[in-house]
């Protein structure tokens, strides 16, 4: 079992695919740190983004996962937070390279635009794929200052 807690939050459109990966994240032995919502009544998704990305800001998580219809207005709220590196990805190809070359701490789906085993495949490839460092490192440390 992975000591590492991840956390995940969705607004309405994204919550079954959160409920999807909570599972599988948990089936992978770790500990997930729900963060909402907790249902599909409508919500505002920048609520959740923040409450994501404050928690991974304030070092109380690592990594986290976020989830709405589109991806889109998560990853610009999530990105709004000093240490935030939120990627959104449509693959496993986008997320590796997020990974490898970003060190993207949060991952981001749209919920509407990708299926459930898509998703997984992006889920272990978010857990899976280490950064690379090197002259990559240079570019994350300049993504941090600019803040």
């Amino acid at each position: 079992m992975s000591s590492e807690t991840i956390a995940i939050a969705a607004d309405h459109a994204g919550y079954e695919l959160k409920c999807f990966l909570k599972a599988r994240l948990i089936e992978l032995g770790f500990r997930v740190a729900d963060l909402g919502t907790d249902n599909t009544m409508p919500v505002d998704y920048p609520d959740f983004a923040k409450t994501l990305a404050q928690a991974i800001s304030n070092g109380l998580y690592d990594r986290g996962i976020l989830l709405c219809g589109s991806g889109i207005g998560m990853s610009i709220a999530a990105n709004r937070f000093v240490s935030v590196r939120a990627a959104l990805v449509q693959d496993e190809e986008t997320v590796r390279l997020a990974r490898q070359h970003n060190d993207a701490n949060v991952l981001v789906m749209g919920a509407r635009q990708i299926d459930a085993s898509v998703a997984e495949d992006c889920l272990i490839a978010f857990l899976t794929t280490p950064f690379e460092g090197g002259r990559h490192q240079r570019r994350v440390f300049k993504l941090a200052r600019s803040l």
